[in-house]
Formats: structure tokens, C-alpha cells, sequence
């Protein structure tokens, strides 16, 4: 049994990910915004705690440290992020600058924090891994002129899980970034390619597959390589 610890775990790929790693048997942390409201994520069965976490947030993920304590870790999966502003509102020609760096606080520095704030937990976990969840519309290798603080956060974050694989292999935590895939999520439309079940199924597997050896690289959901 491992101990999983997954944001943004409320709705979409994060509660089938919180829903299929329970039903395997596994203790799953499921973080939240406002847990109140998290009802599809409170009826889970298995061993599954709802927690509130803000990742854009210091305090809050300071917080849920101070609630976790030193407890081991095994699998963290950074699922939380935002689209950023309107369409129109991260463009070439407008852009809502306060959007995007709520973005990037969300999806690039969400992220980071809760590497560092958790790393001692990873450390002393079993087989520990990182999971980021990121986007094929980060790839430098897509010339997609849309949604500017969207792409923008996910390159970045590319980068920063990147960088973070070398550093945390010094400490035995293996880190791979993933694209979900087209969802038919609320971001991703009711038209979307696959359900949120086949992606966080998809994800679950190449995780599991996760080892020093494929450190920080960056998949697709379906366990393809995605070009940087």
C-alpha cells in the first residue's frame, strides 16, 4: 500500500486519480480548495482524507505540513492548476497581467512549493515519487499562438520539474512530468478526446513505472514521449 498525496483532487482527472488509487487499496491524501463542497470527493470509499490546500498559497501548504507532520510520502502528484484569465485576456493584443501571475503562482509555483515543503516526506517513503501534471500546450516545440499564461505556466513548470528531478535523485525521489491528454473536463470541454477515467488510469500506470532510471522526462498520459 502506498500513501499517495494528490491536489487539486476535487473534480476531473485529480478525483478519478484519488477514486482509482483508493480503490486499489491505497491511502490517498486528497487536497483540495474548499473541502466543504468536495461532495463527490468526500463519498469516495477506501482510505481517503479530505485535506484543504491552497497551493498558490504559502500558508496553506505550511499548513497542511504542520498537519502531516513527518509521515512518509510515496506518491505526490501535483494535479491542482487553473486555465488562467479569458481567452481574449491572454492573447497578443490584451493581455490581464494580474491573470497571469495568478497562473504561474498556481501552476508553476503550486508545484514547487509543495516539492520543497514535502521533500522530507518523499524522503522517507517507499519507491518515492513525484508526478506533475502539465500540459502539451507548455511544449516549445508547438507553435500554438493561444491562451499566452496558460502555455506560458507550463513551460515554466517543465522547466522547474526539470531541474527539480536532478536535485531530488540526491534523495531517491523520481520525478516525471505528464500530459493528461485532451479530457473532457470543465477546462477541457465536453468534446475532449478521452474521459477523465482512461487519463487518470493512463497516469497511474506510467507512475508506477516511474524509477531513477526515467527521472524527469516528460510523458504522455498513454506513456508516449512528449517532445519538450
Amino acid at each position: 500500500m502506498s500513501r499517495v498525496l494528490i491536489t487539486g483532487a476535487n473534480k476531473g482527472v485529480g478525483l478519478q486519480l484519488a477514486k482509482q488509487y483508493s480503490e486499489a487499496g491505497d491511502e490517498v491524501l486528497a487536497a483540495c480548495r474548499s473541502p466543504a463542497s468536495a461532495t463527490a470527493l468526500k463519498a469516495l470509499p477506501g482510505k481517503v482524507t479530505v485535506l484543504e490546500l491552497d497551493v498558490s498559497k504559502a500558508e496553506s501548504v505550511a499548513a497542511l505540513k504542520a498537519k502531516l507532520g513527518d509521515a512518509p510520502i510515496d506518491i505526490l502528484i501535483n494535479n491542482a492548476g487553473i486555465a488562467g484569465p479569458a481567452p481574449n485576456k491572454q492573447s497578443s493584443t490584451d493581455m490581464d497581467y494580474e491573470g497571469w501571475m495568478e497562473t504561474f503562482n498556481v501552476n508553476t509555483m503550486g508545484p514547487m512549493r509543495m516539492v520543497q515543503t514535502f521533500r522530507s516526506n518523499l524522503a522517507k517513503g517507499t519507491n518515492a515519487r513525484v508526478a506533475t501534471i502539465t500540459s502539451q500546450m507548455g511544449a516549445l516545440d508547438l507553435n500554438w499562438p493561444v491562451f499566452y499564461a496558460y502555455c506560458a505556466s507550463k513551460a515554466a513548470v517543465n522547466k522547474v520539474m526539470r531541474m527539480l528531478s536532478v536535485d531530488l535523485a540526491k534523495d531517491n525521489i523520481a520525478l516525471r512530468l505528464l500530459h493528461p491528454g485532451h479530457v473532457k473536463t470543465d477546462m477541457g470541454g465536453p468534446n475532449a478526446e478521452i474521459t477523465a477515467e482512461e487519463s487518470a488510469a493512463g497516469i497511474i500506470k506510467v507512475i508506477s513505472e516511474t524509477n531513477a532510471s526515467n527521472t524527469g522526462t516528460f510523458l504522455k498520459w498513454n506513456g508516449q514521449t512528449h517532445n519538450w
